[in-house]
């Protein structure tokens, strides 16, 4: 797991990230869509991983992390706990130049075993931590 400092790092370095469980803004007030809008104010490419919309935030959406039309800086995670498992596994399936180097799980969000594996697997982890925060404290 990454600490404060390299977090703080990769949120002020990021330029594209994947957000998985992004909303289209259709419900105000979620998190799922107002921290990837902050993020895309302060110059995130946000691209919106969700089958249950087509756009949001003038970005078309994909269906799966498999879908993405670039290799994304970091992937967002806006999952409920008991979803990060299967989330792991389809990020462990991906083909290694497809690969995020950073998986970050939203305030609320851990899955210890599935972050492990994630981390045997290549993968930099965040858990419990709110990206959109990282952003805005890095000055970008």
């Amino acid at each position: 797991m990454l600490s404060d400092a390299e977090a703080l790092e990769a949120a002020r370095t990021c330029k594209v990230v994947a957000v998985v469980g992004m909303t289209d803004g259709s419900k105000p007030g979620r998190p799922s869509f107002e921290i990837p809008q902050m993020m895309q104010q302060h110059g995130v490419k946000v691209i919106p991983v969700n089958p249950m919309i087509k756009t949001a935030l003038g970005e078309p959406s994909v269906a799966s992390l498999a879908d993405l039309p670039q290799v994304p800086d970091i992937v967002d995670v806006f999952r409920r706990p008991e979803a990060i498992p299967e989330l792991a596994q389809e990020l462990l399936a991906l083909p290694k130049e497809k690969r995020a180097k950073l998986v970050w799980l939203q305030t609320g969000i851990s899955h210890p075993e599935a972050q492990a594996a994630l981390e045997a697997g290549g993968y930099q982890v965040v858990a419990d931590r709110c990206l959109g925060v990282y952003v805005a404290r890095s000055g970008r």
